[in-house]
């Protein structure tokens, strides 16, 4: 059994903003209103980022189009005492989809559990 930091990808669509500051606040707003409302508080949420493919450099994934902003974000979770990385996998996308339902979710990253990663999280028994 082994403790697992997952970081999970997800596009947030959002309508009536102007500008990627308005997206992401609304996205930001969207997406832990979402959580809480599963009591899901311990869910980090973060704004993703994307690299230019011209110059490389890294800038915000928020991106608007005619008032419909598309939001790249990073869910991060805790998962307890999985049996294998694919176990905590599957746990981190359902505890997760389970509030962000018809939201495609894609891992980021895996990684287990270090001393500093301590806190809040999902544990099975």
């Amino acid at each position: 059994m082994g403790d697992y930091v997952v970081v999970l990808e997800a596009p947030i669509i959002v309508r009536d903003v102007e500008t990627s500051e308005d997206a992401i606040n609304v996205a930001v707003s969207k997406v832990a209103k979402a959580l809480n409302k599963e009591k899901l508080d311990f869910v980090r949420v973060e704004i993703g980022y994307s690299q230019c493919p011209v110059c490389g450099a890294h800038f915000e994934s928020a991106f608007v189009i005619g008032s419909v902003g598309l939001v790249g974000m990073y869910l991060t979770i805790k998962v307890y005492n999985a049996q294998t990385i694919e176990h905590a996998e599957r746990i981190a996308k359902a505890v997760i989809g389970k509030a962000l339902k018809k939201v495609p979710l894609k891992v980021y990253e895996i990684r287990e559990l270090t001393e500093e990663d301590e806190g809040n999280g999902v544990e099975l028994e």
